[in-house]
């Protein structure tokens, strides 16, 4: 077997990271980002939110631009638009500018993640698939809790700055190997005269729309907003439209029709909605510990880098336990899910009282589960996919798989509203009927003292301040703790899906042994 193209996998490995940690760290440390280049909250919001669609947008067309204009020119080009639209955020204070330059990045970073299993299912045979598809699984466990450390080392040690600077050695690193370790074919331009404009309008129109009223929903108050209301619309009309032009389109972007075998329909749709489960080790309790307990990003880092750190271990320890050919992959997600459920239980728990020490025994749990269930969905909704369908199952898988961001933050902020309100009325109420032992007395203890005196003074200078704070916090962890039990049920959900599942995958080098990568 000729090595050289493992060595461009590894390029596309790292332009994977490189896009991702773009994303992740910019998210984490946007409080720092607005501060420094002076962007208030609503236009700090659209920043998360055009990225996100551009991303969408991005994985759905990926895979057609490297068929057409072949796999190494253009994972060349995603490195020069990652790297330049990335240095060009730091020297604009232009909202206009800056909003189309992160619409840029976000491109370049939905191009990546499909172009790195595009490369790993042609350069792999099938006895090492199970490793590349390792490597692609990085991308959802492993990056996304790295990003929280670098975002505490750039932000808090070094400067938010090197947030956007990370990508010069990555860019150059990526560039490098790709430029050596890809193939070169001859680019196929005759793919144009069958090109699904159609299908392409639709993308940006339809899923632009789906992902920005998600993202904008809650803060522009959903169907009371005019903008709102003419997005949903959009996305409700062209959706169903989207389907029905991929499935009798020559050429699609999309190939629905593979969402017809049963393993790959499952895997993508368990795929789309493990990685909105997959908040529950990162976002919520991310919030838990900056929202509540005061924390900054280098005093998170270690909770998640607990699972990043695992994921290393335990995602090539699954590949070699999935190429065992009596090994059942429902058998082992089903025992990820179990994990998984254990640790959103677990931290349903959450009190004012939690400090990062009461979250690493149920992120330990989370980060068995999390390698268990993404290695056996990629191998279900790979694994009878042939070498000329990578393409297409590239782009099937990850166009959902970056929707899922935007439903993630939709179902968290969905939670957080109702659930938030509920929460408050009730504590609120409490406090009302039972003033004289919360709000006016000499207090229960010393340690939680009511803010007014008997008559009705401030006990302190900032009492009540301090007491509505506490209030707050009380109805935050509350809700986060049903954040929690959402992906509990969520998980219960695929758990039973998976059951029904009657078709066994066997490892790669077994079921597609008659197929040999171009």
């Amino acid at each position: 077997m000729d090595k050289t193209p493992l060595i461009g996998l590894a390029g596309a490995i790292t332009l994977a990271m490189m896009t991702e940690l773009n994303d992740q760290i910019s998210s984490q440390a946007l409080v720092d980002i607005s501060g420094a280049i002076g962007m208030s909250h609503d236009p700090a919001t659209w920043y998360e939110s055009l990225y996100t669609s551009a991303e969408i947008i991005g994985m759905a067309l990926s895979p057609w631009c490297a068929v057409t204009f072949s796999l190494r020119r253009f994972a060349l080009f995603v490195v020069a638009l990652c790297c330049l639209s990335t240095l060009g955020l730091i020297t604009t204070g232009y909202p206009i500018v800056l909003f189309g330059l992160r619409v840029l990045q976000g491109l370049s970073g939905g191009f990546a993640i499909p172009l790195l299993m595009t490369t790993a299912l042609r350069v792999l045979p099938p006895p090492i698939r199970l490793y590349g598809l390792a490597a692609y699984a990085l991308t959802a466990t492993f990056f996304p809790n790295l990003s929280t450390a670098l975002a505490g080392l750039w932000t808090d040690l070094v400067g938010w700055h090197f947030i956007f600077f990370q990508c010069v050695p990555l860019g150059a690193v990526a560039g490098a190997l790709i430029a050596f370790g890809l193939p070169q074919d001859p680019p196929n331009y005759g793919r144009f005269r069958m090109l699904d404009w159609r299908g392409i309008l639709l993308v940006v129109v339809g899923i632009g729309s789906l992902s920005t009223t998600l993202m904008q929903g809650t803060r522009l108050d959903w169907f009371n907003s005019p903008l709102i209301c003419v997005l949903g619309l959009t996305s409700l009309v062209c959706m169903p439209l989207l389907v029905i032009n991929e499935w009798f389109h020559e050429l699609p972007l999309l190939k629905i029709q593979l969402l017809l075998r049963p393993n790959f329909g499952y895997g993508a749709l368990a795929l789309f909605t493990f990685l909105i489960i997959a908040s529950s080790s990162s976002t919520i309790p991310g919030a838990v510990l900056t929202q509540i307990a005061g924390y900054r990003p280098e005093q998170v880092y270690p909770i998640t880098l607990e699972i990043a750190a695992a994921q290393l271990l335990l995602l090539p320890l699954m590949a070699i336990v999935l190429d065992i050919a009596w090994v059942d992959s429902r058998v082992v997600s089903f025992i990820g899910m179990t994990f998984v459920l254990a640790a959103c239980i677990g931290s349903s728990f959450v009190t004012v009282a939690w400090q990062r020490d009461q979250f690493f025994l149920w992120q330990g749990l989370q980060a068995c589960g999390e390698a268990m269930i993404v290695m056996p969905l990629l191998l279900m909704a790979t694994n009878t996919v042939k070498p000329p369908e990578g393409p297409f199952a590239a782009g099937l898988i990850n166009t959902p798989r970056a929707l899922a961001e935007a439903v993630s933050a939709w179902v968290f902020e969905l939670v957080n509203h109702w659930r938030g309100a509920l929460h408050s009325d009730r504590l609120a109420d409490q406090v009302g009927r039972e003033r004289f032992r919360t709000w006016q007395a000499n207090g229960v203890s010393w340690q939680h003292p009511a803010p007014l005196l008997p008559d009705g003074m401030p006990r302190s200078a900032g009492s009540v301040a301090l007491f509505k704070q506490e209030i707050s916090k009380q109805a935050l962890a509350l809700t986060l703790s049903d954040a929690f039990l959402v992906m509990a049920a969520l998980t219960v959900v695929l758990m039973i899906i998976l059951m029904t599942l009657p078709v066994r995958t066997y490892p790669p080098r077994i079921a597609l042994a008659q197929f040999k990568p171009k």
